[in-house]
């Protein structure tokens, strides 16, 4: 196996720093800021956000006190909201760049994942195509060409 240089922690960390600079400078990201600006300065979303958390409190309140009924009651009183809120443009919007974000957080996360995966496949001797390393006890050959 051949030598190769090693970095330390504090290496990773500064391009994790660099990759990172460089995810929030993205066309998702940017949108999802500008989106989430919006939404801070939308009076009917805020008070819409206002009115379930209300709700939310409500509930939690009446089955501490096993009151079925009105949990029922301000639980649909909380669904209506939550309709309302989902049925405006801008929430649609704000909800699909989070999506877009995850997505291209998840993305880099498999990449990163896959390539290391890879490097101890190929820098252990195994089979990438199947994935398995070169590592462990050596394999006898049973094909009789080499013992």
């Amino acid at each position: 196996m051949e030598q190769t240089e090693l970095y330390t922690h504090k290496e990773i960390l500064e391009k994790a720093r660099e990759l990172a600079g460089m995810i929030a400078r993205t066309k998702e990201v940017d949108f999802y800021k500008r989106a989430e600006l919006q939404i801070k300065n939308n009076e009917r979303v805020q008070d819409l956000i206002s009115d379930l958390k209300k709700k939310q409190k409500q509930m939690v309140m009446f089955e501490s006190m096993n009151k079925a009924d009105l949990v029922k009651k301000v639980e649909n009183e909380y669904n209506q909201l939550h309709e309302e809120l989902d049925s405006i443009p801008l929430v649609t919007e704000f909800k699909q760049s989070q999506v877009d974000v995850n997505d291209l957080l998840q993305m880099i996360t498999n990449v990163i994942t896959n390539t290391v995966s890879e490097r101890i496949v190929l820098d252990t001797g195994g089979n990438p195509l199947t994935g398995e390393t070169g590592g462990g006890p050596e394999k006898k050959h049973t094909d009789g060409c080499c013992s």
